[in-house]
């Protein structure tokens, strides 16, 4: 265990990351851009600054943390990618047009570097998250935003993600002797949201509410 904390927007601390890291261990294997920030308000209440902020850390933070991490495994010829996207960065959620337009933005990103660095032996790949039991889920319930049967209503397997569900997905992206050929690829682990378009006392009755 090494702890490195730091301010992954900012270029300056994402190096000293880098160097205290190969300091420490000589090499990098696996990144998990996992840090991200919530903004759940009307598009057109929106402030710049809120919208910047929220970029900043979803999107930013993660390119950075990719651009320097991921020249030390280009330099090794090996090493695996997992960003932490959302299913808001698969579809339109109302009210969180920053964080949705900056959880769209890391499936672009994770594309374009999949495809910029697959065959120097980097794969990228991105996890979308549905809703996970989380300390930014209880805040944003907080905000009377939705309910736990809001989000259990809505995921054909009426419960949310536990964070082992999202760890086990990630597991599997960072291991080349599970998913050596996978690159650029978004795994949804959302319990079924992304891919049920089912009205919703259609999509309750085959829960069995």
């Amino acid at each position: 265990m090494l702890p490195v904390p730091g301010d992954i927007s900012d270029e300056a601390s994402v190096r000293g990351m880098v160097e205290t890291v190969i300091g420490g261990f000589g090499r990098v294997d696996v990144l998990v851009n996992n840090a991200g920030v919530s903004h759940i308000v009307p598009a057109e209440e929106t402030t710049l600054a809120d919208w910047r902020r929220v970029l900043e850390v979803n999107l930013t933070g993660s390119f950075l943390m990719s651009r320097e991490f991921g020249k030390e495994m280009l330099r090794a010829g090996s090493g695996s990618i997992v960003n932490i996207s959302s299913v808001a960065g698969l579809l339109g959620i109302a009210d969180r047009a920053a964080y949705n337009a900056s959880k769209h933005g890391l499936i672009g990103l994770t594309r374009t570097l999949a495809a910029e660095w697959g065959g120097r032996g980097v794969r990228v790949n991105a996890v979308c998250p549905g809703w996970v039991k989380t300390e930014m889920d209880l805040e944003d319930q907080a905000g009377g935003d939705y309910t736990d049967t809001d989000i259990e209503g809505r995921t054909p397997m009426a419960r949310f993600a536990r964070p082992e569900d999202i760890a086990q997905a990630v597991a599997f992206l960072a291991a080349p002797e599970l998913s050596g050929y996978v690159n650029g690829h978004t795994l949804s682990v959302d319990g079924g949201w992304y891919g049920d378009g089912s009205w919703e006392s259609l999509r309750r009755g085959k829960q069995g509410l």
